[in-house]
């Protein structure tokens, strides 16, 4: 490992140099590069030196323990070694995860999709109160979210709802999201107060951009139709809805919900090309190892993550073997403890696998 920081601190410094070459000003394309090159070391290059100077400190409090003898000064430098020796142990860990490979599309925007599962209207209802839950939590840190397609239920829920988030690291926050997450509470329409068990999948794809994925327009099939159920009176009355397939895999997409024709194939292609991504880096993680899957989970839809029991107030998340007493709040949009876990454990599982 120490090899690799050295290495990185010499190119942190020798593109440093480059930058302060007045031959280099004059190309702006080439200062881009260098800049944020040097703003993806950064950090590992100060927390390094941060580090590097933390041993030399040691070394020469141990140095002068042994040379020392004078009681009460020898159990200053003790006490002062000790301390750092947590701060060179702290600041080890924190290089180690830097060090990881970061994942490409943390920094990406997402195609957040919501489904109803099994449950029939409690668990379209489920589906509403977890999109509610994502909001709360995209509000807190200021992202933004725009609804891309909905489909209401009867009962006021969500039989799907697929929307973009926007903002800084949106992906790298809720990418372990994807998943079956269970509900187990009394519906209101439960007369005896037994407890039900309904399920809503969550799929998180990172924005894909027209230079990420290339589909062919000749391998679409692009129907128009007439819209249904809420939007007001223009919207039920023409042919805006737009349902696009794509043939070779069979993907389908469909969007209603906007007024325009136009504007309706834009959300839904914008949609199929998340999709498409996702479906693509499945297939390509079918030939990888499995052992970041085995710490958080694949992601699979399919795989139930976490379950919500309402009688007793309780969030577990079945990945991490973690279990919070603070159902309201979660649902409220406190999600911070539960996503730094996954993170942590996402990572704690690279490191294993590296070592």
């Amino acid at each position: 490992m120490l090899e690799k920081l050295y290495d990185i601190e010499e190119r942190y410094q020798m593109l440093s140099a480059e930058l302060s070459q007045p031959g280099v000003a004059g190309d702006s394309n080439r200062v881009q590069q260098i800049t944020c090159e040097i703003s993806e070391l950064r950090e590992i290059v100060e927390t390094f030196q941060r580090y590097q100077e933390v041993c030399r400190e040691l070394e020469e409090n141990e140095t002068m323990l042994s040379e020392e003898k004078d009681r009460e000064l020898r159990d200053l430098i003790q006490q002062e070694c000790s301390e750092l020796i947590h701060q060179r142990d702290t600041l080890h860990e924190q290089l180690r995860q830097l060090l990881i490979p970061k994942d490409p599309n943390d920094d990406k925007n997402v195609i957040l999709e919501v489904r109803a599962g099994t449950g029939g209207e409690e668990a379209s209802l489920f589906a509403a109160d977890l999109f509610r839950m994502y909001s709360r939590y995209a509000d807190s840190l200021g992202w933004k979210m725009e609804i891309l397609s909905t489909n209401d239920s009867s009962s006021g829920g969500f039989k799907e709802i697929v929307c973009l988030v926007q903002g800084r690291g949106v992906y790298g926050r809720l990418k372990f999201e994807s998943g079956t997450h269970r509900v187990q509470r009394v519906p209101e329409t439960e007369s005896q107060g037994r407890i039900h068990t309904s399920a809503v999948t969550v799929a998180v794809l990172p924005e894909a951009q027209e230079v990420d994925i290339e589909i062919n327009p000749s391998d679409l099939r692009i129907d128009v139709y007439r819209s249904s159920g809420a939007g007001g009176q223009h919207v039920n009355t023409t042919d805006s809805a737009v349902r696009i397939t794509h043939v070779p895999t069979g993907v389908v997409v469909a969007c209603q919900d906007g007024r325009s024709q136009h504007k309706n194939k834009e959300k839904a292609l914008q949609v199929l090309r998340s999709r498409l991504l996702d479906h693509a880096e499945q297939q390509a993680d079918s030939d990888r190892s499995q052992a970041r899957k085995e710490q958080v989970g694949s992601g699979d839809r399919s795989e139930r993550i976490r379950t919500y029991n309402f009688p007793q107030g309780r969030v577990t998340d079945h990945r991490i073997n973690l279990t919070l007493h603070r159902l309201d709040q979660v649902l409220a949009g406190d999600l911070e403890e539960i996503i730094d876990t996954l993170i942590q454990s996402s990572r704690a599982g690279e490191l294993s696998g590296k070592s």
